[in-house]
């Protein structure tokens, strides 16, 4: 038998003194109503009601039992409250991973908007660039680029990022300025550990991609490092749209091979595998995906 509603009927029945009375309430026929009341008697080993043909009255062990147990029932009715309504209104601490070059303004500017909107929801954002295990570390989503999902996730596309290749004019003006990407060959390059790190660089996916070998300088799993160092006429970075566009314009870095498409990359929400959202999660969602995220006029931010 459901053993929390034989105890709802219990408690019921014992505040109503009725057992007819209850089963009339809960839908229930009249030995089904007394059934459960036996099955939690039997549970806790001792007579909970004493009942005669006019009347229906809690024993001393029901009165005790009772008194115990009407706070959890009313815990798990607020608890249920309160649960339904986060499935409506977005509310709570939504916990995000984000990639390290998404601490830009623009993106910034994205969540000021969501919470503007949405000002129950308080954004617990880790940009510490680390993989991180969305179901044990306890996070709500992850913004990734990788086409990679652990086991139990789901992806939602949001929009491509595009990536180009950049240096400081002080460094091409020393270097040259490649006319073809096999002039990269060999080039000083920024490069990021996790996909770079021996200096072979795909400009592009799948495998037809074309493929060149540089020289890394410096190596690094922090996107900002190697922004910076890109800055510092160090080395070749191969950089987000959304990081280099202002530096771009602004004439602090220079774009190499203007002519050739950039990569792009899908970024994606990434998620639990669960029944239901959480309204904190879902709208969130959402947003990045609608007019006022990367769905409207900021996918300019990410694609030129």
């Amino acid at each position: 038998m459901d053993s929390l509603l034989s105890l709802r009927v219990f408690a019921a029945v014992a505040e109503a003194k009725s057992f007819a009375a209850v089963a009339d309430r809960l839908g229930l026929s009249a030995a089904m109503t007394s059934k459960h009341v036996k099955h939690i008697e039997a549970e806790v080993g001792a007579r909970l009601l004493n009942r005669t043909s006019r009347s229906v009255s809690l024993t001393e062990a029901g009165a005790i039992y009772l008194a115990a147990l009407r706070p959890l029932l009313e815990g798990l009715d607020e608890a249920g409250a309160r649960l339904a309504q986060s499935t409506i209104d977005p509310r709570g601490t939504l916990k995000i991973s984000l990639p390290v070059w998404m601490a830009e303004p623009g993106f910034v500017r994205v969540l000021a908007a969501y919470r503007t909107r949405y000002p129950e929801v308080m954004l617990d954002l880790d940009l510490s660039g680390r993989q991180v295990n969305l179901v044990e570390d306890g996070y709500d989503l992850a913004l990734r680029v990788s086409p990679v999902l652990d086991e139990g996730l789901i992806a939602r596309r949001l929009t491509d990022i595009a990536f180009h290749i950049v240096a400081a004019p002080a460094l091409l003006d020393r270097i040259g300025r490649p006319k073809a990407i096999a002039d990269l060959t060999g080039a000083p390059l920024l490069a990021y550990s996790p996909i770079s790190a021996g200096g072979r660089v795909r400009l592009g996916l799948g495998p037809n991609a074309p493929e060149v070998r540089m020289m890394p300088v410096v190596q690094s799993a922090n996107e900002t490092v190697l922004f910076q160092a890109a800055l510092e006429g160090m080395g070749i970075a191969i950089m987000p749209h959304l990081v280099a566009r202002q530096h771009l314009e602004e004439g602090r870095l220079e774009r190499i091979l203007p002519d050739i498409p950039p990569p792009t990359v899908g970024l994606s929400a990434i998620y639990p595998d669960r029944s239901y959202l959480p309204a904190k999660t879902r709208s969130f969602l959402d947003f990045l995906a609608g007019p006022d995220g990367f769905g409207g006029d900021r996918r300019a931010l990410m694609t030129p």
